[in-house]
């Protein structure tokens, strides 16, 4: 059985890094990121990547790994983080996944694996250049269980299905295939009022801001990157680079992103409800207290249910009756 596993996972500007930091540090664990914009090197203040300071306190991992105009897939993240956490376990430290990436917290808790394909630039190129509908109308002929699934308004995921599908020659549903870990996992979502998100999310957007988002921005801008900004569609990039542009005044770009911010942490909310198996934990004064408490019960949990199967797997039942119980019952 492999070492145990916790995400915290919850809607952006929740406050998941700082608890999972706290926690680290109690603990012995390291942090494992499951963000897909904080991959990108020099993308800092505006993916609320954590600080040098952060990262001194506790180890982190997968965290700026290309260049923006690199791509990242899915099946990338499960090639790195599955090795990550085996090296903590190695090294008896505690891997707590932290990101607001659901799909990549999803796949690797739930065992998914992927088909990795070379890029096709122009394959790519000429998919970005469809219609949505079209793009879902293709999926929907290729493979209708994906096309039934995938959010209609993820272009990436639309665009990535069908690459799988055109460059395989199979239905990326028939590659996509789960494997149920061996390893205990707990997964805890935190739970905030919507209306104490929302300020959350407004005093983030203004500390990003003060800490020098547009600054970060312009200095992706003179090294060419803007195009790769737009590509890459992460939030709030593109309309701090009109204002960079000179297209756009920056309190009309902060109000958009202040709503985009807010809808994102809602569709992020219908997300975790569906999550299998995650347990919800109030934001509360007590959230650490709690959370810590938790995965205590959630470690001495797994370690009791490591040494159940470790007995089971070196001795078999006596004949002539059970096995005299000296350890507590395995069920």
């Amino acid at each position: 059985m492999r070492g145990p596993v916790v995400a915290i996972m919850g809607p952006t500007a929740s406050g998941k890094s700082s608890l999972a930091l706290a926690l680290a540090e109690r603990l012995g664990g390291e942090i494992v990121s499951a963000d897909s914009a904080q991959v990108y090197r020099g993308l800092d203040v505006g993916t609320a990547k954590p600080s040098a300071e952060d990262r001194a306190r506790v180890p982190h991992h997968l965290l700026d790994l290309r260049d923006p105009d690199q791509g990242f897939s899915l099946a990338e993240f499960l090639s790195l983080a599955g090795p990550a956490l085996e090296d903590l376990h190695a090294r008896g430290r505690l891997p707590l996944l932290v990101g607001g990436t659901g799909l990549y917290l999803r796949a690797l808790l739930e065992g998914y694996t992927l088909v990795e394909v070379p890029p096709d630039p122009e394959l790519r190129r000429a998919l970005e250049a469809r219609e949505t509908p079209a793009l879902l109308a293709d999926l929907q002929a290729r493979d209708p269980e994906t096309a039934g699934k995938v959010d209609p308004r993820n272009r990436r995921r639309l665009i990535r299905a069908l690459e799988v599908c055109i460059q395989t020659g199979r239905a990326f549903s028939e590659v996509s295939r789960r494997v149920p870990p061996d390893h205990p996992r707990l997964k805890l979502g935190l739970r905030v009022p919507r209306e104490v998100l929302a300020e959350r999310i407004d005093r983030r957007l203004e500390a990003m801001v003060a800490g020098g988002w547009v600054e970060e921005v312009r200095r992706l801008a003179e090294k060419g990157w803007g195009p790769c900004l737009r590509h890459l569609r992460i939030l709030g990039y593109r309309e701090i680079l009109d204002v960079v542009e000179g297209s756009r005044p920056l309190q009309e770009a902060l109000e958009d992103i202040r709503l985009a911010t807010r809808r994102y942490a809602r569709r992020q909310e219908t997300w975790l409800r569906a999550e299998p198996g995650l347990e919800w934990i109030d934001f509360q004064p007590a959230l650490l207290q709690a959370a810590e408490e938790r995965i205590r019960r959630f470690l001495e949990e797994a370690q009791l249910e490591a040494g159940c199967r470790d007995r089971k797997e070196s001795r078999g039942t006596p004949s002539g009756g059970p096995p005299e119980r000296r350890n507590p019952p395995c069920s």
